[in-house]
């Protein structure tokens, strides 16, 4: 344990006196966060809600930060068993302590190690689903700290693109299917990515804060293997005119 801190129970497990449990409005699920560090955000919750997963199908979350995806997943879904990916100790261990909390421990398993390794870590062709919510700036010049939590969260400092989709590929199983949510800047780069590596974009949903205004998301679903067919779904608007989360957003997406 990190001796610089204090600690207390709660329930299960021990919080750093910096650290908090968020109400995941799901199963009375909750997750730590930790002030100062990068906490999710709208974009994890979307692709839990997009991404697909049927009964007794596994799931590796790459990149998994304290975990939120396989803990909403394992909410929302009836997948077998989900598996977190996180090269940063402190992120996989608020993550594991977070799993611990909720109870999961057979269905959830935190694993630290690198992305770029995924293929070496697991099996090859092992998992029936992968998904991803990656670094979005490729830019990580005039980073004033490439280590920083928030930085590697945010900027290819650990791993490309590229790494991500290579990786996942190798673990995914044939017809088994990619979920990602990315910028749509980088659109084209995502889908000429997956497609190099024998990934086939199915569905696509484009995400918009307001009606308004141009989309600052976009939700991707991939095949492996899979033949060249895309259907763009209606895009999701996260705010109402008021302000407030849509109608949307509160019924599908659990906010």
């Amino acid at each position: 344990m990190d001796n610089l801190h204090t600690w207390r129970q709660k329930g299960p497990i021990l919080l750093r006196d910096d650290e908090r449990i968020d109400d995941l409005q799901r199963n009375h699920y909750g997750i730590i966060q930790r002030k100062g560090t990068f906490c999710f955000g709208m974009d994890a919750v979307l692709l839990s809600g997009f991404a697909q997963v049927k009964s007794g199908e596994s799931v590796l979350d790459l990149g998994t930060g304290t975990g939120i995806i396989p803990i909403l997943l394992s909410a929302k879904t009836e997948g077998r068993h989900f598996t977190g990916l996180e090269i940063q100790e402190e992120s996989a261990d608020m993550a594991r302590r977070s799993v611990a909390y909720n109870g999961l421990e057979k269905k959830i398993a935190i694993i630290t190690g690198d992305i770029k390794e995924a293929g070496d870590l697991f099996a090859r062709a092992s998992f029936d689903v992968v998904t991803s919510n990656p670094p979005y700036m490729n830019e990580s010049h005039g980073l004033k700290n490439p280590g920083d939590a928030k930085a590697i969260a945010r900027h290819e400092v650990k791993c490309t693109l590229e790494d991500v989709v290579r990786e996942g590929t190798k673990v995914l199983k044939p017809g088994g299917r990619f979920y990602m949510v990315h910028r749509p800047r980088r659109l084209i780069e995502v889908i000429q990515t997956m497609k190099e590596y024998g990934l086939e974009p199915k569905r696509m949903k484009l995400v918009h804060p307001y009606r308004d205004r141009e989309a600052n998301m976009v939700l991707l679903e991939a095949v492996r293997g899979g033949g060249p067919l895309l259907k763009v779904e209606a895009p999701v608007i996260v705010f109402d005119g008021n302000g407030a989360y849509s109608e949307e957003i509160r019924t599908t997406y659990g906010y």
